[in-house]
């Protein structure tokens, strides 16, 4: 069996050191062996190779941890500034809500004032003072009122009580209670009365000239 099985090619192992681990000398490079037909010559690693191939995997390692560290710190800062922005709008909107709540539970009382008004009990005293002062701080928080007669109809804004006309051009008529907008958000809806206005703004036969 051992007569059938290939022959082994020799190997022969260079020592490529430039020092001789021995003598210490510096070897000439024509001394080093040479390899013949058929042998196979295995290279003993140069001093300080191994190290430098070791030393660029190791930073080469380095590098990829720093790139991923630097990708995590990344995503982690972008959802971070995502959460701030969410809870400042979140903020943002709870202040908002809080403050149309508490201007909504005042309506009540602007409508006495309105009615104090029409009847002139606002004209001079500290009730005009008080009226006058109430305003200026639902003004301030953006409270604002809507509704007077001659408006265009708008089923959005009014709240309707009586219609008079074929409804083509509906305008507010009597407005009972002013309605009330905070922001974009509509507190309460105008109580009127609808008639119809005139489609025409400009009057006929008017002429820009004399």
């Amino acid at each position: 069996m051992s007569a059938d099985k290939p022959e082994q090619e020799p190997v022969t192992v260079t020592d490529k050191r430039r020092i001789d681990p021995e003598t210490f000398e510096v070897r000439d490079p024509a001394d080093e062996p040479r390899a013949e037909e058929g042998e196979v010559i295995e290279s003993v690693p140069a001093e300080g190779e191994a190290e430098k191939a070791e030393k660029t995997e190791g930073q080469s390692q380095e590098a990829k941890e720093l790139a991923e560290r630097t990708a995590d710190l990344q995503r982690v800062s972008a959802e971070f500034a995502n959460y701030r922005r969410r809870a400042e709008a979140q903020r943002a909107a709870s202040a908002e809500e809080a403050k149309a709540s508490v201007a909504a539970k005042f309506l009540d009382v602007l409508d006495d004032l309105d009615r104090a008004r029409a009847h002139g009990d606002l004209e001079s005293g500290p009730l005009k003072a008080l009226s006058d002062k109430l305003t200026g701080v639902f003004d301030s928080l953006g409270l604002a009122a809507f509704g007077v007669e001659g408006d265009a109809f708008d089923p959005e804004l009014h709240e309707a009580v009586q219609m008079e006309g074929d409804g083509n051009h509906p305008v507010l008529g009597a407005v009972l209670r002013k309605g009330y907008r905070f922001g974009d958000r509509i507190l309460r809806h105008a109580m009127v009365t609808v008639t119809d206005g005139d489609p025409v703004d400009t009057p006929s036969g008017e002429s820009g000239t004399e």
